[in-house]
């Protein structure tokens, strides 16, 4: 078992993700996860292209951080400059780091007509660039940028600008599939090459144009590559970068390499899913190992073998890498799937009683109706407390009225909601941001003086499908609610022709399934 390094690029190739932008606070809550999780070496940006990575190498410094070692990124020395007096390397020592990585052109078609120096002259960019940081005591990483593209056209010049950086002391060679498209047998065999020629440790950098960054890599390592060189959630450019939350389970559960020990795996998932809150994009629930239907299982015939012996539909553990086996229940669901989850919510049902079926049955009814349990288990374990004499009705509804009406140019949303709780009749009206929000809003006041443990709960997302199109005004809706409170996050829905009701159904809901974990 060997040893392959984790060189994340979240922060700097992560960064050029359309619809992505760290703050500096972001960059450096990064940075601290990264390091929680163990990786090796975290890339913080290229401190000569803009403030925020300037100032970021100033205060990365004061994090205290127990594994990571942190790089800075830049490219070789321009061809008119001595390495000694290019800005770009200046940028790179000022950074005060222990690692640096350079790019350096390894395809001759991009030093021809992108750099448009001779051949020879980029040769002794990277030599020149290599060799001065290294004379700085500095940890050098060369990026040779297409090489694998610049292999398949010159080998020979591909395998000539490696060892430039080899013959300067780079301490290792990261092969750049810069532009995501080639194939993992094409990888492990072009690194295996290198490999058999170069004394120095090579690593993999790959993008996922072609939808093979994550078996490229992989390939990579079969063919002796031993860094390896991703963004958490495959954030990047383009089509991303190599995922390395997909990478790093790759190395240790199925190559049987090492690339985080046991208790460091079993933090991607929280790790993963926390970079996507911190980046502000809503997580891939389809990601492998750490997406949240990555084990989710919704065929009644799958649950009830997975119930029995879990290799049935599980290719692995999800607990290894911190997830955890999910039923959905919805109209294709069995009788395995309702006692599965009646197990994990604390309820005993009899799978030869009615009650069972029952349940089964009203669900696919609500399913055909426009109802989707799969994202909405506190709704669905709602229906099932009241199926099997579980559920507390906490408040009775008189009714409700909401008004939108336009006063001096703006627009200004009202509800009035009559309700009786304990048999005390409570009649209240708030005003909102929109009617929902009203009507939010004049519920929790109306609960407020009977239910105080109410007020930590906040409601976080917001959802409204058409579900019949072709229906235009009068189309029926889904409303899903997610509500948050200090320790549990939960989803709710409601469906009618009308958006006020769907959305009354699904808030009301919410606060039953908050009141009844209390």
């Amino acid at each position: 078992m060997k040893k392959i390094y984790l060189y994340d690029t979240t922060l700097r190739d992560g960064a050029q993700t359309e619809g992505i932008s760290y703050s500096l606070e972001d960059k450096l809550g990064i940075t601290q996860k990264l390091d929680e999780l163990g990786l090796d070496y975290v890339e913080g940006g290229w401190p000569g292209s803009n403030p925020k990575d300037i100032l970021y190498f100033q205060k990365v410094k004061k994090l205290k951080l127990k594994h990571a070692r942190v790089a800075a990124f830049g490219s070789t020395r321009h061809a008119k400059n001595k390495a000694s007096n290019d800005p770009n390397i200046k940028a790179l020592l000022a950074a005060k780091v222990p690692v640096v990585t350079i790019f350096g052109k390894a395809w001759d078609m991009h030093v021809k007509y992108a750099l448009r120096v001779s051949l020879e002259e980029n040769l002794a960019m990277i030599y020149d660039s290599v060799k001065f940081l290294k004379s700085r005591g500095l940890e050098v990483v060369f990026d040779a940028e297409h090489f694998f593209d610049g292999f398949k056209d010159n080998a020979e010049y591909a395998l000539k600008s490696l060892q430039a950086a080899e013959q300067a002391g780079a301490d290792c060679l990261a092969l750049c599939d810069t532009n995501g498209g080639s194939l993992p047998f094409e990888i492990e065999e072009m690194t295996a090459n290198v490999i058999g020629v170069l004394k120095t440790p090579v690593g993999i950098h790959a993008h996922n144009d072609a939808d093979t960054a994550v078996a490229n890599s992989l390939a990579a390592v079969r063919a002796g590559a031993v860094q390896v060189q991703g963004t958490i959630n495959g954030y990047g450019e383009r089509c991303g970068n190599a995922n390395l939350c997909s990478i790093i389970p790759g190395i240790n559960l199925k190559l049987g390499e090492l690339s985080l020990n046991d208790k460091q795996l079993a933090k991607l998932t929280s790790v993963s899913r926390s970079i996507s809150e911190i980046a502000n994009v809503a997580p891939n629930d389809h990601q492998p190992y750490v997406g949240w239907s990555a084990f989710a299982h919704k065929a009644g015939i799958h649950v009830s073998a997975v119930e029995r012996k879990s290799e049935t539909y599980e290719h692995m553990d999800p607990g290894l890498v911190g997830n955890k086996r999910r039923v959905l229940v919805s109209e294709l669901s069995g009788k395995s799937n309702i006692l599965l989850l009646a197990q994990k919510i604390g309820l005993k049902l009899d799978p030869d009683k009615p009650q069972t079926k029952e349940i089964l049955q009203r669900v696919k009814e609500l399913e055909h109706e426009g109802y989707q349990f799969e994202a909405a288990e506190a709704s669905l374990e709602l229906l099932m407390k009241k199926a099997t004499g579980h559920y507390k009705k906490f408040f009775d509804l008189k009714g409700f009225k909401v008004i939108v009406e336009k006063r001096h140019g703006e627009l200004v949303s009202e509800a009035t909601i009559k309700l009786y709780v304990n048999d005390q009749l409570v009649h209240v009206a708030a005003e909102g941001d929109g009617p929902v929000n009203a009507l939010d809003g004049a519920l929790r006041k109306a609960l407020d003086k009977f239910y105080p443990g109410l007020r930590e709960v906040k409601l976080v997302d917001y959802k409204v499908r058409v579900l019949n199109t072709g229906a235009a005004t009068a189309a029926k809706v889904r409303v899903l609610i997610e509500s948050q409170d200090k320790d549990n996050l939960w989803t709710t829905v409601g469906v009618s022709e009308n958006i006020i009701e769907a959305s009354w159904n699904a808030l009301v809901d919410s606060i039953e399934y908050k009141l009844l974990k209390k």
